[in-house]
């Protein structure tokens, strides 16, 4: 038995180390293998992230508290809002931000599935 691979393991707030950085987002890693990232996100009232994608990455996103604004698309025309209890799927290399329109810190949950680095912050939306 691989100990390592058979193990279930926990990680606790204490665990967590900052993960990938991005302007206007506290991202904090609980887990990362060959082709998985999970971790627990806040952005504060009023932020705005930077633009960025997650190159090979598709990432699923359960927003816990508060609200959260994505933009993406073309010149970033699009606009998606959720809340808690919803889930948000952003495909690979989606150039995207995130903001939080609300009174409140929103914490979210993000898993993400793919090889390689999982971050890359760019200059502006994807072109027109």
């Amino acid at each position: 038995m691989d100990q390592g691979r058979d193990e279930v393991r926990v990680a606790r707030p204490g665990d967590r180390r900052p993960g990938p950085g991005t302007e206007g987002m506290d991202r904090q890693e609980a887990f990362a293998t060959e082709g998985m990232w999970s971790g627990f996100v806040r952005t504060e009232p009023g932020a705005v992230s930077g633009w960025h994608h997650h190159g090979d990455h598709e990432s699923v996103i359960y927003v816990v508290t508060g609200s959260l604004r994505m933009e993406f698309g073309p010149g970033g025309s699009r606009t998606v809002e959720a809340g808690p209890g919803d889930f948000l799927h952003v495909p690979k290399g989606a150039v995207h931000r995130e903001s939080n329109p609300s009174p409140e810190p929103t914490d979210i949950i993000v898993t993400r599935a793919g090889t390689g680095q999982s971050t890359f912050n760019v200059d502006g939306p994807a072109p027109d």
